[in-house]
């Protein structure tokens, strides 16, 4: 078939869905949906692994992360319990593993303590967290103004801190919190710089193993912290009392080698368990968690993909239903056309090249549509939202070949008629 017949098997086939306006635009639709779904369900998707992903990967791939927890069963216990409760990582531990574990570069301890923050007659229940100068660098926390406080600053355990910009929204509403004071307890700290918050609240974090990080939190030198607070943690929540000797919350050890980070995890965990049979402690590779989140990307794009191709389906099962009445109504047309020296052939291309019309012009739509849909999510939602190329292009590519794949049998349906038949009826 030469260029000219193409063009006029087009044209033909243009105007005859154009006869058709509101037929061709409801058939249309199922593709339009199909198309859009995969388009914004993939997007949808690729931004909540991002999201994921990128938490995990805050927390560094050369990081390993152990956190102080209560044991759920401990070992010999005495039946008269002590008033003071005592468990989690010790400063001991993290020695023993600089010296034994190969790999370790650098280790980040640090502690936290659940107080009430005081500013006059504002009060906030949050986290005051005690650690060394590089914290805020260890932990990707950024800066919002001011500074951290300095490595003389921690050595001379000066009573400075930083503040979460929430913190400061809730102490200091019509004032700037840098130069003045809050109060924890019965100790006094100079705001010298305010960060921005944490991705997730403590409590969501810590039970999916990423980052805890408090609403409200100030950071002060953990010096500053062993020195007005001591190592017992002593609060008094409504109407009881609790006492808790934690050394260390959390520490990130650092590996010099992302190849090393998984024996080096080995080494830690074995030296725990040696240290801790009652399991006090907790140990956070993200690494594996990076890795974990990759697979759960790949299955959860497939579920939702495979979801959103049923609207595909459902399309093209309504044209081949369109197409097969079409072919019905149209009987007589396609019996003169025989009768003038129309091919089987050229019957069964007239008929595909309206469906391949059909299913295309309803993928453009779906494209369009797929795209708008993802960006208006996130112009009226915090959620984030990825658009991918390849998304838009396969989901494109299988409306039309959903379109020829449906078509085929009604425009064979229409080629095999006698030409007298087709004539006489």
């Amino acid at each position: 078939m030469n260029l000219f017949l193409w063009r006029r098997t087009l044209v033909l086939g243009w105007r005859s869905l154009w006869l058709r306006k509101l037929r061709s635009l409801l058939t249309a639709l199922g593709i339009v949906f199909g198309v859009s779904s995969v388009i914004a369900m993939l997007a949808i998707g690729e931004g909540a692994s991002f999201e994921a992903q990128r938490q995990i990967e805050e927390l560094g791939s050369q990081n390993l992360i152990l956190r102080s927890k209560q044991a759920t069963d401990p070992l010999g216990e005495d039946e008269e319990r002590s008033s003071v409760l005592e468990y989690g990582v010790t400063y001991s531990d993290l020695a023993q593993i600089r010296r034994t574990v190969p790999g370790v570069e650098v280790i980040v301890p640090s502690r936290r303590l659940t107080e009430f923050i005081t500013n006059g007659a504002q009060r906030v229940d949050g986290e005051i967290v005690g650690s060394v100068d590089w914290f805020a660098e260890m932990k990707n926390r950024r800066l919002k103004r001011g500074r951290f406080f300095s490595p003389l600053e921690y050595r001379r355990s000066a009573p400075v801190a930083v503040v979460s910009e929430s913190v400061a929204e809730a102490l200091y509403p019509l004032s700037d919190p840098i130069g003045n004071t809050v109060r924890v307890r019965s100790v006094y700290f100079e705001v010298i710089g305010i960060l921005y918050d944490g991705q997730s609240e403590a409590g969501d974090a810590t039970d999916s193993g990423l980052d805890g990080v408090s609403q409200f939190e100030i950071i002060c030198p953990l010096t500053t912290l062993k020195e007005r607070f001591g190592d017992v943690a002593v609060s008094y929540r409504s109407g009881s009392f609790a006492a808790e000797r934690v050394e260390v919350s959390e520490a990130i050890v650092r590996v010099n080698e992302k190849g090393k980070v998984k024996a080096a995890a080995l080494g830690v965990d074995h030296l725990m368990r040696e240290n801790h049979p009652e399991g006090d402690y907790q140990l956070v590779v993200p690494l594996d968690l990076l890795a974990k989140a990759e697979k759960t990307k790949r299955l959860f794009n497939l579920v939702l993909g495979s979801i959103a191709a049923i609207s595909l389906l459902v399309g093209g099962i309504g044209i081949m239903n369109i197409m097969l009445a079409t072919v019905m109504e149209r009987t007589r047309e396609i019996g003169v056309r025989r009768a003038l020296g129309a091919r089987r052939q050229d019957i069964v291309v007239q008929f595909l090249v309206e469906t391949i019309i059909l299913s295309g012009v309803g993928g453009v739509i779906g494209v369009l549509l797929g795209i708008s849909i993802p960006l208006l999510i996130e112009a009226t939602t915090e959620m984030r939202t990825i658009v991918k190329a390849w998304a838009a292009i396969v989901a494109f590519s299988i409306s039309v070949l959903t379109g020829v794949l449906f078509g085929i049998y009604p425009a064979n349906r229409a080629a095999a008629m006698s030409p007298v038949e087709a004539l006489r009826h």
